[in-house]
């Protein structure tokens, strides 16, 4: 049976798009390039890999002279919000406080970082 279709990042295709955000855009043989990875990746993975990333939205691409140019077409941030509201929804059934509470219980967290989020909180609060 096949696996289902994942609308957030693999560990391989964040690889992937952390060397495309770097470069802003490149060919398949630039990506491999910059990958940050002890064990590289061949040209013809990382070149499926794009594939699925443009089919999931992440990256677009246009040809120059005979390679094909991809760059992203979702930031780093945006790709951060929505693999964090998929981790809320799938393991803390849709409570942001569960996640927070969750973490405040199994971490152990610098009494700065607590300040830090409590100030960030109420800064939300207040707008």
């Amino acid at each position: 049976m096949a696996r289902k279709k994942s609308s957030t990042l693999t560990e391989g295709e964040l690889r992937i798009m952390d060397a495309l955000w770097r470069l802003k855009e490149g060919s398949v043989r630039e990506v491999t390039s910059h990958l940050e990875t002890s064990e590289p990746l061949a040209y013809n993975t990382v070149l499926t890999m794009l594939g699925i990333l443009e089919e999931k939205g992440y990256v677009s691409h246009h040809k120059e002279g005979r390679a094909f140019v991809y760059k992203p077409t979702v930031t780093r941030n945006n790709a951060r919000t929505h693999a964090l509201k998929h981790l809320v929804q799938k393991f803390f059934d849709g409570s942001p406080e569960a996640l927070v509470q969750n973490l405040l219980s199994q971490e152990d967290i610098d009494p700065e970082e607590v300040k830090r989020l409590r100030d960030a909180i109420e800064k939300t609060h207040d707008e």
